[in-house]
């Protein structure tokens, strides 16, 4: 492992007490990619987030939560994230063998809310009984709810600092104040990032950004200052320059799943344009094991910086 990789990040968090900073060094000296400064992590908020059916019934074995402990183990992620209940289920059994990070809020999808909001689900005892390296947060940027979400969210991080842990932040831009094609657009979704750096947040999840923009005012500024956009990588490259110029952690979600083809260009794409890695769900348990064990292996690989210029043309 690289301990100057490693410890170049640490130096961006100075105001975190060493059990943070050692949080934060387990899950980037864990799994396949310990000591490059990236990270693979396998989140399984799924089934509460939009229903088991749609989420674990074309792998029937997704619906035990032992199996995403054992996929994320055998796959070298460098850490697992779930609900309270999912953890729970497996955490004395797997306990030690990867690091954890428990979501504590989730959303349901029982009722159309065109502004949708997420119920605190989990608690900083719940993470530290479970032997938590930190907690998952989601916020909804665009909501009417989001300065609710944002409150929450500062009194969780409060918390979760003084007692040791890190703190990941879903950031995904959602409600009435969007178009649908505004909640991947790049101005939203670097804007996104940015919000969920200013509330401390040690890593930020967000999705793939499209080169949409949906504020004219921020139309205006881009095109002023020339900001490149053409290319995946080059979006990647601007959402993890609004992360304080590149001193905080930006994965990014793997989304629905898609065939494999498009997922490693997507993966090449955020390697080639500075992101920190991938926090990819569905795209690993809606598959086979093997399958899932196969896909994960080469992503692992990508952000090693091990692949050759792929056959199929960049994503815009």
């Amino acid at each position: 492992m690289s301990t100057q990789t490693i410890n170049n990040i640490l130096s961006w968090y100075g105001s975190d007490n060493p059990g943070t900073l050692t949080n934060l060094a387990r899950l980037l000296n864990h799994g396949k990619l310990a000591g490059t400064g990236r990270m693979v992590i396998l989140p399984v908020d799924q089934g509460f987030e939009h229903g088991p059916a749609r989420s674990f019934s074309m792998n029937p074995a997704a619906y035990d939560p032992r199996y995403h402990f054992e996929l994320a183990i055998q796959a070298g992620c460098s850490a697992y994230a779930a609900p309270l209940g999912f953890l729970e289920a497996g955490a004395r059994d797997f306990a030690g063998q990867i690091p954890l990070i428990l979501k504590v809020n989730d959303h349901d999808v029982l009722h159309d809310d065109p502004d949708p909001r997420q119920a605190l689900t989990g608690s900083i005892d719940d993470a530290l009984r479970l032997g938590c390296v930190g907690i998952g947060f989601t916020i909804y940027p665009g909501s009417s709810h989001r300065l609710d979400m944002y409150q929450q969210i500062r009194a969780y991080a409060e918390e979760a600092k003084q007692k040791g842990l890190v703190v990941v932040i879903w950031s995904y831009p959602r409600g009435s104040g969007l178009s649908k094609a505004g909640e991947t657009a790049i101005d939203v979704t670097s804007y996104a990032a940015h919000i969920a750096a200013q509330l401390g947040a040690h890593i930020i999840k967000v999705k793939l950004p499209t080169a949409h923009i949906e504020q004219e005012a921020a139309r205006q500024a881009y095109e002023q200052a020339e900001i490149p956009l053409e290319s995946l990588s080059d979006r990647i490259r601007h959402v993890v320059q609004c992360t304080f110029n590149g001193r905080r952690i930006v994965i990014f979600s793997g989304g629905a799943a898609v065939n494999d083809e498009m997922i490693l260009e997507q993966i090449r794409s955020i390697y080639e344009g500075g992101g920190f890695g991938s926090i990819m769900g569905r795209n690993a348990f809606q598959r086979s094991k093997l399958e899932a064990l196969d896909l994960l292996s080469q992503i692992n690989d990508i952000y090693c910086g091990q692949f050759v210029s792929p056959p199929c043309a960049s994503i815009m």
